[in-house]
């Protein structure tokens, strides 16, 4: 009998150490793959802008080389914007469906394939056409890095997590402009390509080893037309989503107007060469990155609405900056580069919070409703671009205004969205 009472008391002290133990393990091993996918992500998340700032230096170079003028070589910027429009809302409804990791990875082919096909266009036409579709490949990166981010996170950890890939993404108006601009000088602009479709195609052999399918079969939706514009709808009748969404394509568009116009302005305005545009344009890029990796921080500090209204305000003051000196000063370096760095380092912070406002309203059909915020911001960057190729780039005048003009219009949605904003919260 004592042996049987001692086995029973020593038997839970032996198992409770082990429990313990195997509890630690098992943290262990969910924070090390969290740590893997976050780190698969931050390689993922910039790559459409990377195929967006790359080649930008580029421009006047290919504009040359074909002939053309530059309101028709912009057209290569808009198309790329409107494929990766077009096809978020199918990516995410599929995402759903089938899981996160093959749409990635046929999007990343997508891009490398359109990137091969560039370096070898022999036509302007043809390379509009090729960068249409290498929109569409580009669309599933930052949908499905934000989508697997949003499998795995919520709250003030997902603002957070969004922050680490808004930096990512803030990190590529700084290495690519200034990557792009010397190989366009001291090699060709169709050797960018090549550069960008061997980065393509690493990211993705990464995705196809690394990152595991975050969206469990049990958590799958079929793809349902009618549940999907069901669930469309009702978000887009969701007033806070709608500001918030609506808000983040502004702050989208906002950042990426400086890397259509700069290269005009600063190449053909100022006479620069395309590796000095790109040197600028890491400076400028410097000041997003810079915002986007104190988001996280900032958020646990203050109210959304404080921090989104603070944004505007520094926003607003990059576009008067930009007024101020062109009506007073002229074409200059200094001045458009200090007004856009100052506004930069506003988005930097404004687009994480506005996207992780947006995500947070819904916790189902999680990749849908991220395509759906992501038209949102890639129609508002198509809108952008088309006018800013429109509009002439001898002042840096007309960023100016429109970096005002988005900063009021941040400011006006958030006033008007007010109620809807004060019961979002994202604590953890």
């Amino acid at each position: 009998m004592s042996i049987s009472l001692l086995d029973r008391r020593s038997a839970p002290a032996d198992r409770r150490p082990e429990g313990h133990r195997t509890r630690q393990v098992r943290q262990e091993q969910s924070a090390g793959a969290a740590r893997r996918i976050i780190g698969v992500l931050l390689l993922v998340s910039p790559l459409e802008q990377v195929a967006f700032d790359i080649y930008t230096p580029s421009l006047p170079k290919i504009a040359e080389h074909f002939a053309a003028s530059n309101t028709l070589v912009q057209n290569t910027v808009t198309a790329y914007v409107l494929g990766m429009a077009l096809v978020v809302l199918p990516a995410g409804l599929i995402a759903d469906a089938i899981g996160r990791k093959r749409v990635l990875l046929a999007g990343l082919g997508l891009m490398t394939l359109t990137s091969i096909g560039c370096a070898l266009a022999g036509n302007l036409p043809m390379m509009i056409a090729l960068r249409f579709l290498q929109g569409l490949g580009a669309g599933t990166c930052l949908l499905l890095a934000a989508t697997v981010a949003a499998d795995r996170f919520r709250g003030a950890k997902l603002v957070s997590v969004l922050g680490l890939l808004g930096a990512a993404w803030g990190s590529a108006p700084v290495v690519a402009p200034a990557v792009g601009g010397f190989i366009s000088q001291f090699g060709s602009w169709r050797l960018v390509f090549v550069v960008l479709a061997a980065l393509t195609a690493s990211v993705g052999l990464l995705v196809a080893v690394v990152l595991p399918e975050t969206l469990q079969r049990e958590r799958r939706s079929p793809i349902d037309l009618r549940t999907a514009a069901g669930v469309l709808g009702e978000a887009l009748r969701h007033r806070g989503f709608v500001a918030f969404a609506t808000m983040f394509g502004l702050v989208a568009a906002a950042q990426t107007v400086f890397g259509v116009v700069g290269p005009f302005l600063y190449e053909v305005g100022l006479g620069f060469s395309s590796s000095t545009y790109g040197f600028v344009a890491l400076g400028v890029g410097a000041a997003n990155f810079l915002g986007a990796a104190t988001c996280g921080s900032l958020v646990r500090r203050t109210t959304t609405r404080r921090l989104a209204i603070g944004g505007s305000t520094v926003l607003a003051l990059g576009g008067l900056a930009m007024l101020a000196s062109a009506q007073f000063v002229g074409l200059s370096a200094l001045a458009i580069t200090g007004g856009a760095a100052l506004a930069l380092l506003s988005i930097g912070v404004l687009d994480p919070l506005t996207k992780g406002l947006a995500m947070g309203v819904f916790s189902n059909n999680v990749g849908l409703v991220t395509g759906l915020i992501s038209t949102f911001c890639y129609v508002s960057i198509t809108l952008a671009t088309a006018l800013m190729a429109w509009l002439p780039e001898r002042s840096q005048a007309p960023l100016g205004w429109f970096y005002l003009a988005a900063a009021v219009g941040l400011v006006t949605v958030l006033t008007t969205a007010a109620k809807h904003t004060s019961r979002v919260s994202v604590a953890a």
